[in-house]
């Protein structure tokens, strides 16, 4: 079984990310692409990550219930993560999930694998609808047929053949939530202020020269600038005298914009901030209520979007397969199941086949 080159050898078949485009710090930049949009957000922030790692972790752990192939198939591991965890994480980031369907000696599915979204394009027909895939590392593009390619999408208002992701809604957030935690990086290296100015007054109205003023910047710089060199005496002569400055407490007060940008972000992936360790969140009673907001809100629209989306493209083979999160199984659920049961026990006006449809076992 050959996958580009994967399997039967390592060359060329996973080459390092550009960093073309992936430094953007000038004023008033965010990240543009998704590779720069990736390290700012998932690679670089904290925030960005968890909540990203939160559904997709829960997506992929979620007990299933369903045919015993498909299951197997859907919990396989990739790398070291479930496939469905895999697609989850691809959809929020990227918004479009390609997984390929490799098949054995029979014709049989053996193996489904997450293709990386970004280096998967759509080939159209002459009609404008989508006919195949195409698959480019570096130089290189294999042609995949729509029943190789599972395509998993996002709503996309825009564009009718890709998704979209939350990364980029998110990445004005991100962007914030970074700089300010530069600026707090700087404002400890300083000792949380600008100490001071030197101020050069010989009294004579002259000036430094260039070379003085670089050399005595030099000088300072090494000698007295960042938190290893705080409190050190200082000796000044020839017309030097220092004139001490400080910053308001706004100023120096970034933790209340890092907090609003974090919640941002945390609301762009759906993941209640009170889950994140973010404060000042009284929506929710306690971390039980917002764990099963998260499940309600998050983890079950994306489970059933990526295992329905599955299950139909492997419906050639499996007709009859069926895969389903099993909501009695799962801990942050089980107030709701509990109480869902006792109601239905207790309708003793209708039938025991109604009552399993309701609560999932019709099947």
């Amino acid at each position: 079984m050959k996958l580009f080159g994967w399997k039967a050898g390592r060359e060329g078949s996973r080459p390092a990310l550009s960093r073309a485009g992936a430094y953007f710090n000038e004023a008033g930049r965010w990240p543009q692409g998704y590779e720069a949009q990736v390290r700012a957000g998932y690679c670089g922030n904290a925030i960005a990550q968890r909540a990203v790692k939160l559904v997709a972790e829960s997506v992929g752990g979620a007990p299933l219930d369903g045919s015993p192939e498909l299951v197997a198939l859907v919990t396989a591991r990739v790398a070291g993560e479930r496939l469905a965890g895999v697609v989850a994480a691809q959809l929020l980031l990227h918004g479009n999930a390609f997984v390929q369907v490799l098949r054995d000696a029979d014709g049989g599915v053996a193996e489904l694998y997450p293709l990386r979204p970004e280096r998967v394009s759509v080939e159209l027909d002459a009609g404008g609808w989508p006919a195949g895939y195409a698959y480019r590392v570096g130089g290189r593009a294999t042609r995949l047929t729509d029943e190789e390619v599972i395509h998993i999408r996002g709503f996309n208002p825009v564009d009718d053949h890709y998704g979209l992701g939350c990364l980029g809604a998110a990445s004005g957030a991100i962007a914030i939530h970074n700089a300010a935690t530069a600026w707090n990086k700087a404002l400890l290296d300083n000792a949380a202020r600008p100490s001071g100015a030197l101020v050069y007054d010989p009294g004579d109205g002259s000036a430094m020269s260039a070379e003085q003023f670089r050399r005595l910047k030099e000088e300072m710089e090494a000698g007295f600038a960042g938190a290893g060199n705080a409190g050190r005496p200082m000796l000044l002569e020839g017309g030097l005298k220092w004139q001490a400055l400080s910053l308001s407490p706004a100023d120096m007060d970034f933790v209340g914009l890092k907090a609003a940008a974090a919640r941002e972000i945390a609301m762009a992936f759906g993941v209640p901030p009170m889950l994140l360790g973010l404060p000042g969140d009284a929506t929710y009673a306690n971390y039980k209520e917002a764990n099963r907001a998260l499940w309600r809100l998050s983890v079950l629209p994306m489970a059933d979007a990526v295992l329905g989306a599955l299950v139909a493209g492997l419906a050639r083979w499996f007709p009859d397969g069926r895969v389903e999160i099993d909501l009695d199984r799962v801990p942050a659920l089980v107030e709701d199941r509990e109480r869902l049961w006792r109601m239905v026990s207790a309708a003793d006006f209708i039938t025991d086949e109604e009552k399993r449809q309701m609560v999932g076992w019709s099947q």
